[in-house]
């Protein structure tokens, strides 16, 4: 039984799906400029549904990709290649994941979080993982909106996307992660190219060659520090985020540029391992400054930010 049950845990991605829980909740945080202004109610059937939806999203990634991932070194050892669940046990966990999802969102919290975060969901596991991964070498950058959704999902289950300012503020965080996704994911499809042309993946190294990846990385790179400016420059953050951010960033420029001319295979890896740092410590930064640091800084969020 203890067995079964780590093969389902497994099919849900918790690492993944952890890093998502985390940004959605960074949105709720900053969408109320007072920790008394937080429904509690709605922030953990919030979190709890857009838990159950990214692991039912992660559930239905593992029943579509079975076949490629028979084939991948980092990933063949996973419960459906080695036959640890059966495809139909898959398909029944994903379902009843995201069925359950999907009521605790619209009775508990609002339509909307529930609307959005079913977009979510389909937009990753279906029409990511099921077309544009074995589409086109432009596949994350497509279908990279539904993997930055977390932090609009966060925000919108606790004030229901009623201002103008929830929706600028809460994309600008979706922004940040669109951008952040193709300079962590392709430093990882770097490493493991060869994976990926042995399971006829187009990623953007196998099609374009690892010399023309590495460019896209640093551009990308380049773009998501300039749009980590943007939090502070719309008074959603003051002096403890940006000093963070531009650290943060100015470390990732030099993981970028530094990949251009790697000192050795692994550099790609650690590119792609301090990238998952970098995100969670960026949003870290942002949660500190807006709810420990704002007596420190005059015309901080609290002074700007819509009461839910």
């Amino acid at each position: 039984m203890r067995s079964r049950l780590s093969q389902y845990w497994t099919l849900t991605k918790p690492r993944v799906v952890a890093l998502i829980v985390f940004t959605a909740l960074v949105g709720m945080f900053l969408a109320v400029p007072k920790l008394s202004d937080l429904p509690l109610d709605k922030a953990v059937f919030g979190l709890l549904g857009i838990w159950l939806a990214a692991a039912s999203a992660a559930a239905i990634n593992h029943i579509l990709d079975q076949r490629i991932d028979a084939l991948m070194a980092r990933t063949h050892d996973r419960p459906l290649p080695t036959g640890g669940l059966r495809t139909s046990q898959a398909v029944v966990f994903a379902l009843a994941l995201g069925l359950a999802s999907m009521a605790i969102l619209v009775f508990r919290v609002n339509p909307l979080c529930a609307a959005l975060t079913f977009a979510s969901l389909i937009g990753y596991a279906i029409v990511y993982t099921g077309w544009l991964k074995r589409a086109t070498p432009q596949n994350i950058v497509i279908g990279g909106i539904a993997g930055a959704a977390p932090p609009l999902l966060g925000w919108s289950a606790i004030t229901g996307m009623t201002g103008e300012a929830d929706w600028a503020y809460a994309l600008t965080l979706v922004l940040i992660i669109y951008l952040w996704t193709p300079p962590h994911f392709w430093a990882l499809a770097i490493f493991r190219r060869e994976d990926y042309a042995k399971a006829m993946v187009p990623m953007l190294p196998v099609t374009h060659g690892v010399i023309y990846t590495r460019w896209q990385i640093l551009f990308y790179t380049v773009l998501l520090v300039l749009a980590t400016l943007l939090p502070w420059a719309l008074h959603m953050s003051g002096t403890f985020y940006i000093g963070g951010a531009v650290v943060l960033g100015s470390v990732f420029l030099w993981y970028a540029w530094r990949l251009l001319d790697p000192p050795d295979e692994f550099f790609a890896m650690r590119t792609f391992q301090y990238s998952v740092v970098y995100l969670m410590a960026l949003f870290a930064f942002l949660l500190i400054d807006h709810w420990l640091m704002p007596w420190l800084q005059p015309g901080s969020a609290l002074d700007f930010m819509p009461v839910a």
